[in-house]
């Protein structure tokens, strides 16, 4: 049986395992990242990256490259039959990054990969799907398969620490047999990647409007998404469809032939009952599921990777883990909570009203831009600050 040693092993290859095995890497932990993908998702996926996250992101270099590459969104609008309601600058929430960036997430994955593996080439095994884990109490045990690399199968990874960063559906987080608190929501949504003849330029903009909510947002390379909330779960609908549900409530008709993505999701969250449980992590989606809309999920798993980084640097030498991860649980939960208020907040603001109760929120919403403190708080809490 092959068998890796590491300080701490990361289960989860995705942009928040990345950017923890880059904090710790730096630090001169070894590190070994198990990720069942063998390429990654060519999807759009998570576009939004918020300053905190890009502040966090600065600590291992990458922020540069990701600066270079993405759309820095300054100001988003609020539309309302044809006209505008609001807008709201970001240039004031942040000193360092005045602006929300928009990169496809494959993009951010790989340059946090491209650094990880500049600190160690040997840090991310690909192909490796974990199977089991044992925790002793003074280190854990992981093992895994690995079909892509026969030399590797079967195959176990031995760590003082397990962080397991593998998604809203964890295998890990399973496997200890912690519970998740979930919710379900009455809002699905469909959307779609399309070449942007929106007129819009670099703006966010939020078509509040009677039969529910049109969210876009501008992509590198002169592509726009758009998001549009139903009623009801979207099926086999096409891009043609979602372009024509755009084209009803916005009066803008994206090209369908463009389209190149799209997806339809129906939102629910979850939070774990527990983040710590002996000598394994969890972080990220596999800590709380976040509805997408408002885009925090990936930025609160960086800042859950920032929180941990200097914590695992304390539990390395030995002893009980749970005594230095105690305060990171409860604060990183607290942090969770407000995150699924704001984004259950981010829904209701969405959803179909009657005309005359759409004139009033509109109103209000239109009341509320026009005065800069709130206007600035706005801003803020959407941009996670």
């Amino acid at each position: 049986m092959a068998e890796l040693a590491a300080d701490v092993v990361i289960a989860g290859g995705g942009p928040v395992g990345l950017f923890l095995a880059g904090l710790l890497l730096q630090e001169g932990v070894t590190v070994k990242v198990l990720e069942q993908r063998t390429s990654r998702n060519q999807h759009t996926r998570a576009i939004g990256i918020h300053p905190p996250a890009l502040q966090a992101l600065s600590r291992i270099g990458v922020v540069p490259a990701l600066v270079r590459e993405g759309v820095r969104i300054r100001e988003g609008v609020a539309l309302s039959r044809g006209r505008t309601v609001g807008t709201m600058a970001f240039g004031t929430v942040s000193a360092n990054f005045p602006f929300v960036l928009a990169l496809p997430q494959f993009r951010t994955e790989q340059i946090l990969a491209d650094r990880v593996l500049a600190l160690d080439p040997n840090a991310l095994v690909r192909g490796a799907t974990v199977t089991g884990l044992t925790d002793d109490g003074a280190g854990v045990t992981v093992a895994f398969e690995s079909p892509d690399h026969p030399s590797l199968a079967p195959a176990r990874a031995t760590a003082a620490l397990l962080v397991a960063a593998d998604g809203a559906r964890s295998r890990l987080r399973g496997a200890l047999g912690v519970a998740a608190a979930r919710r379900t929501y009455q809002d699905h949504y469909l959307m779609g990647d399309f070449d942007d003849d929106s007129g819009l330029g670099e703006k966010a903009a939020l078509f509040l409007e009677q039969q529910g909510i049109v969210e876009s947002f501008p992509l590198p390379g002169g592509i726009r998404r758009w998001v549009v909330r139903l009623d009801c779960p979207a099926g086999s609908a096409t891009a043609t469809d979602l372009a024509g549900l755009v084209g009803r409530r916005t009066g803008i008709v994206p090209d369908p032939a463009t389209t190149s993505m799209l997806s339809a999701f129906s939102v629910s969250s979850a939070i774990a009952g527990r983040t710590v449980a002996g000598r394994v992590i969890l972080l990220g989606d596999a800590a709380h599921e976040i509805s997408p809309i408002g885009g925090q999920g990936m930025n609160l798993g960086w800042l859950d990777a920032e929180a941990l980084a200097p914590l695992v640097l304390e539990a390395l030498p030995g002893g009980p883990a749970d005594s230095h991860f105690s305060d990171f649980e409860r604060a990183r939960r607290r942090a969770a909570v407000r995150a699924r208020r704001q984004a259950e907040i981010n829904m209701a603001l969405g959803r179909p009203l009657p005309a005359p109760l759409l004139r009033i929120r509109t109103a209000a919403l239109g009341t509320a831009a026009s005065i800069p403190a709130v206007n600035r708080w706005a801003a803020m809490r959407f941009t996670m600050q």
